[in-house]
């Protein structure tokens, strides 16, 4: 799948999406929100209703990646991170974007529910909310209690207080340039 894609379904956690497509914005990226619903409304776990950019039925699910600049994200949240785990369109696709050299990211609970149907993870290194690495560790990958981790193309953030972490470190694949100049324009500074 090319392009930048965040991956909305019901019960998505708010701050999770939303800031990570904030920051992506911030840095010059155009990241579209697609709901895996029949239709463009998707509701938060807080019961907040947005409209997605499209949805999963009329995106181009063929179009292999260009690179690793094209990523899969997926936010976390219950049971939004649930319902996104057991779409198997969406499952395929992201297995799919993968091995063709896409790169996935994943925050909270979706790496250890979404990021386990990839297939060798042996080595790779991530984070995720606590109580969710049990399935990634089974699977030879490396918990680290980072607040966000790349490792290769895949990144990983660990709750919805790391959301903009998690953001940052996915512009620093994609525009490494602007990370920078984000940070300052949010007033983050590292001490």
């Amino acid at each position: 799948m090319k392009g930048i894609n965040i991956f909305l379904a019901d019960g998505f956690e708010d701050i999770e999406a939303l800031a990570t497509n904030d920051v992506l914005s911030r840095g010059g990226l155009d990241a579209r929100l697609i709901s895996i619903n029949d239709g463009t409304a998707v509701t938060s776990s807080h019961g907040v209703s947005i409209i997605a950019g499209g949805t999963l039925k009329d995106a181009d699910l063929s179009a292999a990646p260009q690179g690793e600049k094209d990523i899969m994200i997926f936010p976390g949240g219950m049971p939004g991170t649930a319902n996104l785990a057991s779409c198997e369109p969406l499952m395929d696709a992201m297995q799919a974007h993968y091995a063709a050299g896409g790169s996935v990211a994943a925050i909270c609970a979706a790496p250890g529910l979404v990021l386990t149907r990839l297939g060798n993870l042996e080595g790779v290194t991530f984070t995720c909310y606590e109580g969710f690495q049990d399935a990634l560790t089974a699977k030879g990958a490396v918990f680290s209690p980072q607040v966000a981790v790349r490792s290769g193309r895949i990144i990983t953030g660990r709750s919805a207080a790391h959301a903009v972490s998690f953001g940052l470190e996915i512009l620093s694949l994609l525009r490494p340039e602007k990370v920078e100049e984000v940070r300052h324009s949010m007033y983050l500074w590292t001490a």
